[in-house]
């Protein structure tokens, strides 16, 4: 089993910047590919970023050049770096694992709110 908690959420003004961090325990290393999704009030979770265990990764359009994910493979945490926040960013913000024996793994959710 893999179990993901998610922290570094809040309330930020737009253009402000927060991290998210995701600590993964368990079988780590049947770990495929780790990811951050989003879901806004009334609409279906999209994909943020995501990275290999070899630290390839791909964003979606809505986020690139002001999100960044990253890994620390020592501490088994994945961050989600989020700059110059815009008010439709506003979401629970999911982190995700995919394990070769586990399928798919979630975390609980980290609420990101942004608003002057």
């Amino acid at each position: 089993q893999v179990q993901l908690v998610e922290s570094g959420g809040g309330l930020v003004q737009p253009g402000g910047s927060l991290r998210l961090s995701c600590a993964a325990s368990g079988s780590i290393s049947s770990i495929i590919v780790m990811a951050w999704y989003r879901q806004a009030p009334g609409k279906q979770r999209e994909s943020v970023a995501t990275i290999t265990p070899g630290g390839s990764t791909n964003y979606a359009d809505y986020v690139k050049g002001r999100f960044t994910i990253s890994r620390d493979n020592v501490k088994n945490t994945v961050y989600l770096q989020m700059n110059n926040l815009k008010p439709e960013d506003t979401a629970v913000y999911y982190c995700y694992a995919l394990g070769r024996a586990t399928g798919n793994i979630w975390g609980q959710g980290t609420q990101v709110t942004v608003s002057s």
